[in-house]
């Protein structure tokens, strides 16, 4: 069974159709692409703490592994804002090989949750959840860039808001002007050219342009990323450090989920942006697991999908995974042909660019609307960007979702309801008015709407058991949509509590689907030997009469 589900997971020939279609037209797309990630993974690199030559090696290897093995053909994978976040804690606790272990193992983590089909899970995220995590993820991302945006050199904390509270300390004693400078002109350029020229990868011409200033005016504060190597280096299994896998796993998991999650969710974009475009999320899994697994062999972070460099795939015209394979081989040729000028890119511009991709995440009117929509996505939105923050991002979406979930409950059990209702509509036509005034005074029917569990049952227990004196009471239960152990306990125990003030009760219209929990908690099951019931709720009245009339509550002048 799971060799064959492995088999299922791999490439097939079908998937490389599209690859023959339009190569000229994916080909230029890769290379948009490719101008657009070289300093996003040099930053990235930097950020998580392993150096800009781990974000080129993630973006080249993770890159085509993804775009060969994941179940898109528009996602385009490599280093992400996102996934520094995580490993700078990692590197600070652990080092390096910390860092290299933790991606092997998040890696193999993401191969046996497409192998169990975990992918599919990913449609039950709440969108407020994504949103707010989007956000806190740009914060996060803002606060990193901090240090380097002001030139300075960052402290030994751990947290974003800490170490970038630190540097602004640092920088009112020995301002840094030059370090800003860049910073914010590299920002302004791409935030600017993007509005007017978005087609231009003003990212690159911002970094160019930075880097020539900072030879041409010597800036002595303009530091640059540092020396990069001229090439990849060979696979090799040194980095692990198996004494720590077990007190590294719990950060294997929290890499893998937010891998998974953002992969998945950048595919989910992917396929928004086209027309005819699915993604298999195993198979998008599978291949993330195995992008993940490569990387570290040549010294490269855990890898994601990444959301920006997908919708600009997606807006040059990609058609197919050529597109994600040919970026990756831009940016290795970069590796091998440009290291010593690459390696010239001053920290500052880094900064810069990644503080103007921080600010493009965030959607201020697509945020402005859904926290409008209602009051509970506003509170799960802000709550987890705040989370984000404040906390492991991880964390952060499980503290939404549970929120999130529990809102949830809390109006679907706000929308189930037990009403009274009039016996006339139920009652036979030649019912006369004296006899339907007497059936009234000894029969209630209560309708019950919607779900019966355990977040909205005790409601019920309440109302119910404070059915007035009456003889018999009819419980209709058509309108029921849903039944947990909870909930039947709950009826069980109402019926119990009327039974003993003598009250006779009588069920009408179970629903097929609900006879199981009602019968294995013995809800029913003495009622049904009783003969109390029935399939309809006239057939439940007319033997609530045939009961009165033989224990005489009823007198012969009702007709019957």
């Amino acid at each position: 069974m799971t060799r064959s589900r492995l088999f299922s997971l791999l490439p097939a020939g079908a998937d490389f159709v599209a690859v023959r279609r339009h190569p000229r037209r994916d080909l230029l797309a890769g290379l948009t692409v490719a101008v657009v990630a070289l300093p996003l993974a040099l930053g990235f690199g930097v950020s998580s703490g392993l150096g800009a030559e781990a974000g080129l090696a993630t973006a080249v290897v993770a890159g085509a592994v993804a775009a060969v093995f994941g179940g898109s053909n528009l996602q385009v994978s490599g280093p992400t804002g996102a996934m520094t976040v995580v490993l700078v804690p990692i590197v600070a606790a652990h080092g390096p090989r910390g860092v290299l272990t933790v991606g092997l193992l998040a890696g193999l983590l993401l191969v046996g949750l497409a192998v169990a089909g975990a992918g599919r899970y990913m449609r039950y995220v709440p969108a407020p959840v994504v949103e707010g995590f989007t956000v806190g993820i740009a914060c996060v991302i803002g606060l990193q860039q901090v240090p380097n945006a002001l030139g300075v050199e960052a402290g030994g904390e751990s947290h974003v808001v800490a170490a970038a509270w630190h540097a602004v300390q640092a920088f009112l004693q020995t301002p840094n002007w030059q370090a800003i400078g860049l910073a914010a002109g590299v920002a302004a350029v791409m935030l600017a050219g993007v509005r007017r020229w978005p087609t231009i990868p003003f990212s690159i011409v911002a970094v160019v342009a930075a880097t020539v200033v900072a030879a041409v005016a010597h800036l002595d504060h303009a530091v640059p990323i540092g020396a990069l190597p001229a090439g990849l280096s060979a696979p090799s299994l040194d980095f692990l450090d198996l004494s720590a896998v077990v007190s590294l796993l719990p950060s294997a998991v929290a890499v893998a989920a937010l891998a998974a999650l953002e992969s998945l969710l950048s595919a989910s974009v992917a396929d928004g942006m086209t027309v005819n475009q699915r993604h298999d999320p195993d198979r998008e899994l599978f291949g993330q697991g195995l992008a993940n697994i490569a990387a570290p062999l040549f010294g490269g972070v855990p890898a994601t999908g990444a959301i920006a460099r997908t919708a600009v795939n997606v807006r040059t015209g990609a058609g197919s995974r050529l597109a994600a394979f040919a970026h990756a081989g831009v940016l290795a040729v970069i590796v091998y042909t440009a290291a010593p000028l690459v390696s010239r890119i001053p920290l500052a511009a880094l900064a810069g660019v990644l503080l103007a991709t921080a600010i493009r995440m965030v959607d201020a009117r697509g945020l402005r609307a859904m926290a409008r929509a209602t009051r509970s996505d506003a509170v799960v939105l802000v709550l987890t960007a705040v989370a984000t923050v404040a906390l492991d991002l991880v964390y952060a979406v499980v503290l939404g979702l549970l929120v999130a979930g529990l809102l949830a409950l809390r109006a679907v059990a706000r929308q189930a309801r037990v009403d009274q209702v009039d016996l006339a509509d139920d009652l036979p036509a030649a019912t006369g008015d004296e006899e339907h005034a007497l059936l009234a005074e000894h029969i209630v029917a209560y309708r019950i709407d919607g779900p019966l569990f355990f977040a909205a049952a005790h409601r019920f227990l309440h109302e119910l058991t404070d059915v007035a004196d009456v003889s018999v009471l009819i419980l209709r239960m058509s309108r029921i949509v849903t039944i947990d152990a909870s909930g039947a306990l709950v009826l069980k125990d109402i019926i119990e509590t009327v039974q003993r003030r003598g009250i006779t009760v009588y069920l009408s219209g179970i629903r097929d689907g609900h006879h199981q929990p009602l019968e294995a908690l013995d809800v029913i099951t003495r009622l049904a030997a009783d003969g109390h019931v029935f399939a309809t709720t006239p057939e439940a009245i007319a033997a609530a009469r045939r009961h009165l009339h033989d224990s005489g509550a009823l007198p012969d002048r009702a007709g019957l």
